[in-house]
């Protein structure tokens, strides 16, 4: 019998076995076929749900593809199905609970965009509204924690709000919640222990894990409600590639080793950078005064008043992407260009440590804002990196 994951762990045993395919192969073959043979008389009941040997058409179902949702479905806690991208799982969410108000705050520029395009395409008036407005039946509660991109586990004019608080406020009112838990990923957080009714991740990001596939995943409570958003998927049209979904089952095998590292060097240096914040003329570590600000990370972020801190949320450890204020706009747009390890590209939970000036991207962020993604290199040496890079800046060179 293989063992569940602990309580803020992943087991390494259900991610290298917790998914069954036909044949006697030990890596699966990428399937290119889109379509399968028939059988005379054959039982499609259970077709393309969590049934790895039911296939008719490549738009419902495939081998790889239904050994991913396996796996995703138990390391999630929920009954899980996969999409194209993160946006098309974000779509289709909104084309399932078909929202008469949605209410969201701040957060990643692409889910306002998506709610954008569906609000425009819908024939009624469907409102945004804040967080903190008023809820009414038939609101949707869209929840990102960790933020993008500060990496705070939400913060609400100043006052800090756990995913709990926002489920009691939702489910007064006979609405849903849905947790945009991208920046934490399994075994950081479980947003079905707090009172959400779908989990929304970005595939792309720590489950693929390698910056080389595009992946969107939601993730509920029932194989009913899977049921439906599977059926909804396959007329939309926006299924996971064979490719892709060969390469995220190779990325879930690691998953457990490559999410919790990441967790732990984010932490140290976010943690590190902090103490760097100090006036002009004085310095921490070798990084000058004057030139951080600020930096933004759950592990920063104090109990607040009714209790709450981030780690009770987040129970497996803290994000490994986060943000840092720098005194000067020129100091942000050259620090990116100025690190040797850390790549100046968008997107997050790779291997590799990216940054990001994130202004380039999203004219809405601080032009002082540079967001910071951990991968697995060894932390003394992104402490170095980091490190000689705002020496650098920091004189003008």
């Amino acid at each position: 019998m293989i063992s569940q994951s602990a309580p803020g762990q992943l087991s390494g045993t259900q991610l290298v076995h917790g998914d069954h395919g036909p044949g006697r192969e030990v890596a699966p073959s990428i399937s290119v076929t889109s379509t399968f043979r028939a059988v005379p008389d054959e039982d499609l009941e259970g077709l393309g749900l969590l049934d790895s040997e039911k296939h008719v058409y490549s738009r419902y179902s495939q081998n790889v593809t239904s050994r991913v949702e396996q796996l995703l479905s138990k390391i999630n806690q929920g009954y899980a199905i996969t999409y194209a991208s993160g946006l098309a799982a974000a779509f289709s969410a909104l084309v399932h609970y078909k929202p008469k108000r949605i209410a969201i705050s701040g957060g990643y520029m692409g889910c306002h965009a998506a709610i954008s395009t569906y609000v425009r395409g819908r024939f009624t008036d469907t409102p945004i509204i804040g967080l903190d407005d008023e809820f009414q039946e038939g609101d949707l509660c869209w929840f990102e924690s960790p933020l993008n991109p500060t990496g705070e586990s939400r913060q609400v004019f100043k006052l800090v709000w756990d995913i709990k608080y926002y489920a009691d406020k939702i489910h007064a009112i006979g609405g849903k919640l849905l947790i945009d838990s991208t920046f934490g990923p399994p075994p950081l957080q479980y947003p079905f222990k707090w009172g959400a009714d779908c989990v929304f991740h970005s595939g792309t990001k720590y489950f693929g894990g390698h910056s080389d596939l595009l992946c969107g995943m939601l993730i509920v409570k029932t194989e009913a409600e899977r049921g439906e958003l599977w059926h909804d998927r396959i007329y939309m049209g926006n299924m996971m590639g064979s490719l892709e979904s060969w390469l995220l089952l190779r990325s879930l095998r690691t998953m457990h080793l490559r999410v919790p590292r990441q967790s732990e060097s984010g932490t140290e240096i976010a943690q590190w950078l902090s103490k760097a914040v100090v006036p002009e003329g004085q310095e921490y570590d070798g990084i000058p005064g004057g030139v951080i600000t600020k930096v933004w990370h759950s592990s920063l972020q104090e109990t607040d008043a009714r209790g709450f801190n981030p780690s009770v949320q987040m129970e497996g450890g803290f994000n490994a992407c986060f943000s840092i204020l720098l005194a000067k706009r020129e100091y942000a747009e050259k620090l990116p260009f100025s690190l040797e390890y850390f790549i100046p590209a968008t997107s997050l939970g790779g291997v590799e440590s990216l940054v990001e000036h994130r202004f380039r991207i999203d004219p809405d962020q601080d032009p002082l804002l540079v967001r910071l993604s951990i991968g697995v290199e060894e932390v003394g040496d992104l402490k170095d990196d980091l490190r000689k890079a705002l020496v650098e800046i920091s004189k003008g060179n």
